[in-house]
């Protein structure tokens, strides 16, 4: 008997393809968050790598370099984890409850992508750090976590606005307002030990 060829590309062969295939739909998300535009895209071809990657980067960069911190008082890798998935969980509750033609997934997909611009500010945010503490520094930071923070809502907002029926788009983007400002302010108020 003839064996079955696998194709690359198939579950049993050990092909890069699909994973190239998935890092270019990821890194093409993220152009849509950098440079926010109306676009269906980020909501028809939704995955949550993207977001599942910024999530633990994030995390990773808010983590504490002591080791014994239960004493310093900064956030844990699982309480940032948690915040951001409750939050984004909430907004999307909250967006379909408002009658919103959004599904659960893309709603996850489109919250999470937009948490870019705020992981590059907390990279940023790290590297100012290295230069030591001061009012210079926190005005540096403060700056870059208010232009993330509001790249973060344009670019969440270009996405989700229009999923919204429109004498309710206020109420949907509070919430969105409010998730990315606790994010913010955790970058903000990180000082590492």
């Amino acid at each position: 008997m003839a064996e079955a060829e696998e194709s690359p590309g198939d579950p049993g062969t050990a092909s890069p393809r699909p994973l190239m295939r998935d890092l270019k739909a990821v890194g093409k998300k993220f152009m849509h968050v950098l440079y926010p535009r109306k676009s269906n895209t980020l909501l028809r071809d939704w995955d949550l790598w993207g977001p599942l990657i910024l999530c633990v980067t994030l995390a990773l960069m808010l983590q504490r370099d002591s080791a014994d911190s239960e004493k310093d008082g900064g956030p844990q890798f699982a309480e940032v984890f948690v915040i951001v998935w409750f939050g984004a969980v909430t907004i999307t509750l909250n967006s379909k409850l408002l009658g919103g033609n959004i599904s659960f997934f893309q709603s996850l997909c489109v919250l999470g992508y937009c948490i870019l611009p705020l992981t590059v500010a907390m990279l940023i945010c790290r590297l100012v750090l290295l230069a030591g503490p001061g009012p210079v520094n926190f005005m540096v930071r403060l700056f870059v976590v208010i232009v993330m923070f509001a790249w973060s809502i344009v670019a969440s907002t270009a996405f989700l606005a229009d999923s919204q029926p429109p004498n309710r788009r206020a109420l949907a983007v509070y919430p969105v307002f409010l998730f990315y400002f606790v994010i913010s302010w955790m970058i903000l108020t990180f000082t590492p030990q």
